[in-house]
């Protein structure tokens, strides 16, 4: 069911939302719309990068019955807080930083569940991909225990570009694949640290996995060959905890 308080339609109303600034998740526009309206729609959503995406008729319809005219958005029930300006305040209250990225986590509960243990465990940020991710909802939120009001949320256009400046600004980038060949508790996570976790279906994206400095994998013992992805975080996330609580 759709939450009445997130999910707007229409041209016109869609349009005030973003000049409003308000936190927007996605914009869906149908396909072939044309018309000044539609322009000045078009040139608001790149002018301040809400993400969207083209959709047939058919996806809108789905959405609500009402005259949508080709045009739908969902509403944040969150604030996103950009990276660029988190980082240097970590840094400047004397803390080391430890951030979350995941790349393509779809799963709603899974994300819900993700926050709630990152928020649990003091993690700085968690930074999701503009398209792609898990919508931040009510399920996300509810699965989340409240914790995605209390954890920062960063969202990037472009997760490389995000990678390549948490690299620059000192951050060790640790990738969970099973593919790996050193265990997770064999680094060492007592430096500033970003943590990357792939998706549920085919994992973390190759042109992350190159630029990462460690790919680490969790021993998997019994007949199932993965973990969930959330208990994957979990299991990094506080490795990394109780190694700094062991350096101190």
């Amino acid at each position: 069911m759709i939450n009445k308080e997130s999910f707007l339609y229409g041209t016109r109303p869609v349009i005030e939302a973003i000049k409003a600034e308000k936190e927007i998740d996605k914009v869906f526009v149908q396909k072939g719309l044309q018309g000044e309206v539609y322009q000045e729609l078009m040139d608001l959503i790149k002018e301040h990068d809400v993400p969207y995406q083209y959709v047939p008729i058919e996806k809108l319809n789905k959405l609500t019955m009402k005259n949508h005219q080709g045009v739908a958005c969902f509403v944040s029930i969150i604030s996103y807080t950009p990276i660029e300006n988190l980082i240097p305040m970590i840094y400047e209250k004397g803390e080391t930083p430890l951030v979350l990225i995941l790349d393509r986590i779809t799963d709603v509960r899974n994300f819900g569940a993700i926050a709630r243990t990152a928020e649990c465990a003091g993690v700085d940020a968690i930074i999701i991909p503009s398209r792609g991710g898990a919508q931040i909802n009510s399920d996300a939120l509810k699965t989340s225990a409240g914790a995605l009001h209390n954890i920062p949320v960063c969202r990037s256009e472009n997760l490389k570009t995000t990678i390549d400046y948490l690299k620059k600004s000192g951050l060790q980038i640790i990738a969970a694949t099973e593919k790996a060949g050193d265990y997770h508790f064999k680094i060492d996570y007592t430096p500033p640290t970003a943590i990357i976790m792939g998706s549920e279906e085919d994992g973390i994206s190759p042109e992350y996995l190159r630029m990462a400095d460690y790919k680490v994998s969790i021993p998997i013992l019994g007949q199932i060959e993965s973990l969930n992805v959330s208990v994957a975080c979990g299991v990094l996330i506080y490795e990394a905890l109780k190694q700094r609580f062991t350096a101190e």
